[in-house]
């Protein structure tokens, strides 16, 4: 099989070079004849490295990948995995795939190749989790507004009688430590539903330019300060070229002074704790009737405990926590704040060796002046 070089084929070339999908197309013997930008991006070889060799060794990690393409060679049908293919590219993290193996037929009906197209099922992945979430969000939104009125009222009447009958006992310490202990409590409870009502309800879009490295280096540098963080060393990669981004000025440092703190908690007898910044290369954010948008990200890195995966499936669930003081809304916050940026939250742990959290956001140009 030979691909054609007359004028005609130009535009379907041009569309294969163009294609944020990988294309790879082999012959029967399973040697590969195209290999377009997207397939060099996604398996990390140059289209000179990838051309005329078996395809075997191009996935040779990843035996699934080949499987599909003697399927095809075999059958003479179309096969698809959308699901479990994983995708080994070393030295870089293996990465989930979803593939399509096509059979290419010439003009007798004979089979003389397949057409492979591959893509990158992560930020797929990562967009239903997210869509679940918003889901889950969504009706604890009615649950929390009918709990915010049945409690608040009857809260405020129980706070209110305990400071009138610790005026009541003021001749009397050994009882003002329960009239104490009631408003403390009752201040917490409202505390809690504060949070819950502003993890569930919208907040109206307050956009302006937010110097993402600026930010990290002040809360670093506070933070530095607690007791806390004493034994632990501060790393900071902050890229120097990366301008500011549209943000909620408000918002953006609750979510990562929240995040900083918790990989300070991580790191309870001391550690190292990194945070870097830069333009993600391969995540952009694609919306109908605009231009392809790159995220900022911004990873907090941390050598602590880490999270244990039956606890990592569940960090942005409202309420559960595996602190002793924690409400279990931090994190669900946090994400909340990413979504509403149309950004990304995502969390790789390996328990006693620490957590890497990576926060993308989009590079939006800056609200006119």
């Amino acid at each position: 099989m030979s691909l054609p070089s007359s004028n005609t084929a130009e535009l379907p070339i041009a569309i294969l070079e163009n294609l944020s999908e990988a294309i790879i197309a082999v012959d029967c013997s399973s040697r590969v004849l195209l290999f377009n930008p997207a397939a060099e991006a996604l398996t990390g070889l140059s289209r000179r490295q990838a051309v005329g060799s078996p395809l075997q060794q191009i996935f040779a990690a990843s035996p699934g990948i080949l499987h599909l393409v003697t399927a095809v060679l075999t059958s003479g049908r179309s096969v698809t995995d959308r699901d479990s293919l994983l995708l080994e590219r070393p030295p870089t993290p293996p990465v989930p795939a979803s593939a399509c193996a096509t059979p290419l037929y010439d003009r007798n009906g004979r089979i003389e190749g397949v057409i492979l197209s591959l893509r990158n099922a992560a930020y797929q992945r990562q967009l239903e989790q997210e869509i679940q979430r918003a889901d889950r969000l969504a009706m604890l939104g009615t649950l929390a507004a009918g709990l915010a009125h049945e409690i608040r009222n009857p809260l405020g009447g129980i706070k209110g009688a305990a400071q009138l009958l610790s005026l009541e006992l003021a001749d009397r310490p050994q009882l003002l430590d329960y009239t104490a202990i009631m408003i403390k409590e009752s201040n917490r409870v409202n505390q809690i539903i504060e949070e819950l009502m502003r993890l569930t309800q919208p907040r109206p879009s307050r956009t302006a330019a937010v110097d993402i490295n600026r930010l990290l280096a002040e809360l670093v540098l506070l933070q530095k300060q607690s007791d806390a963080a004493a034994h632990l060393q501060f790393e900071l990669q902050l890229d120097p070229s990366l301008p500011a981004i549209a943000g909620d000025p408000a918002l953006l440092p609750r979510l990562f002074l929240n995040l900083i703190k918790n990989a300070i908690e991580a790191c309870t007898g001391g550690g190292h704790i990194r945070i870097r910044s830069c333009i993600d290369p391969d995540q952009h954010l694609v919306r109908p009737g605009e231009s392809p948008c790159p995220f900022v990200l911004v990873q907090i890195q941390d050598s602590g405990c880490g999270i244990p995966p039956e606890n990592l499936a569940n960090i942005f669930t409202p309420f559960y926590t595996t602190k002793a003081q924690g409400t279990g809304l931090g994190l669900a916050l946090c994400q909340k704040i990413v979504y509403d940026h149309d950004g990304l939250l995502q969390f790789d742990s390996v328990p006693d060796h620490g957590t890497c959290c990576s926060v993308y956001l989009p590079f939006r140009p800056l609200p006119a002046a």
